[in-house]
C-alpha cells in the first residue's frame, strides 16, 4: 500500500462495469459504494446497494477499508440490496 492510497477495483452489478479507485485505507465503505456509483452513472439511491468483499456483505458502511480488512488491489462489487427477478 502506498501512501497515497491504495487501489481498489469495484464493480457495480447494474453496469457490470470495473472502476479502479485510488482511496486511503481510512475512507468508509459508503464513500466507496458513493465514487464507484457515480463513476458508472447510476442514478439509483445508494441506500438500495450493497458493498460485497470476498463473497461477504460490508455491512457497517461508516467503516474504513482498512477496518474491514480490505488490501491494496482488493476486487469488490456494489449491487443492489434486493434481487432481482429473470426475465
Amino acid at each position: 500500500m502506498s501512501d497515497d492510497g491504495m487501489l481498489v477495483r469495484v464493480t457495480v452489478q447494474d453496469t457490470w462495469d470495473t472502476v479502479e479507485l485510488k482511496l486511503p485505507p481510512t475512507a468508509s465503505v459508503a464513500e466507496l459504494k458513493l465514487r464507484a456509483l457515480v463513476m458508472m452513472h447510476v442514478a439509483n439511491d445508494p441506500g438500495g446497494y450493497e458493498v460485497k468483499y470476498r463473497g461477504a456483505s460490508l455491512r457497517d458502511e461508516a467503516a474504513s477499508l482498512e477496518s474491514a480488512e480490505v488490501v491494496d488491489n482488493a476486487a469488490l462489487i456494489v449491487l443492489p440490496v434486493r434481487r432481482r427477478p429473470v426475465k
